[in-house]
């Protein structure tokens, strides 16, 4: 079985974020970047296949040169290639096109990406990607079993779970519970040392035209100052939910 899994380059969620150029630009100076989290449940998912059933994993990315560190991150976790493609991650669509080609070139039998980024949380990109590659499809995936050429996933829905079969090649959604954060894996010295020589191949994009643009991005406003009330003066209390934080 052949899986590729889809890895974003993400900002730690500790990061001070900022934008640049008329806040139309998100500033990455001092930013550092993470493998995204629900890719990494994926990845995780992937080495239990590679461990279990003989499967090859390969990673890829969509972007510059600065996503490098984390593909050689996911080398070190175990995958056994890593693809990027040379271009920037301009939109959901650009970017679902992008992996399209690769996948279609590497006939992949699952595909396995995150329902979202934490970035830009667009969760656009696994479905686009399903579709252009004419594949079924599972989004919040939290359980996934593969036997011979059938999938057997779980996806959370609203109030409760789905249990679904499909036929490969399939293309995922994952999330938290597709692994534990206790079972996610994290590189070792032998693993990081290994990660150095394993294939980082750098593939020519696409030629594909970006269908939205971002105009502007702004901050939550700053959290007004706290009001403290005397616990005896709940009349005061009950005036400032009522009148104020129109909350009752």
């Amino acid at each position: 079985m052949k899986i590729l899994v889809c890895i974003s380059h993400v900002p730690d969620t500790t990061s001070k974020i900022n934008f640049t150029d008329g806040d139309s630009k998100f500033d990455t100076n001092g930013v550092n970047f993470v493998i995204n989290p629900n890719d990494e449940f994926g990845l995780t998912r992937a080495m239990w296949f590679k461990e279990k059933q003989g499967a090859s994993v390969d990673v890829v990315n969509v972007g510059s040169a600065q996503t490098e560190p984390t593909l050689r991150k996911a080398l070190a976790i175990g995958a056994d290639n890593a693809i990027r493609v040379d271009t920037p991650a301009t939109d959901g669509f650009q970017v679902a096109k992008q992996l399209a080609k690769v996948a279609k070139e590497g006939e992949y039998d699952l595909i396995i990406a995150g329902r979202e980024s934490i970035d830009y949380n667009g969760g656009m990109v696994p479905g686009m990607l399903a579709a252009i590659l004419d594949a079924n499809f599972v989004n919040n995936c939290i359980s996934l079993e593969i036997e011979g050429d059938k999938a057997t996933a779980i996806r959370e829905i609203d109030g409760g779970k789905e249990t679904l079969t499909a036929s490969l090649p399939l293309v995922i959604g994952g999330q938290k519970g597709l692994v534990e954060e206790s079972d996610l894996k994290i590189p070792n010295m032998r693993g990081i040392m290994q990660a150095r020589k394993k294939p980082l191949n750098v593939v020519a994009a696409e030629e594909v035209s970006t269908q939205t643009e971002a105009v502007k991005f702004e901050k939550p406003a700053p959290k007004g100052d706290v009001k403290l009330v005397d616990p005896e003066n709940l009349d005061e209390l009950i005036d400032l939910l009522h009148n104020e934080a129109k909350a009752i």
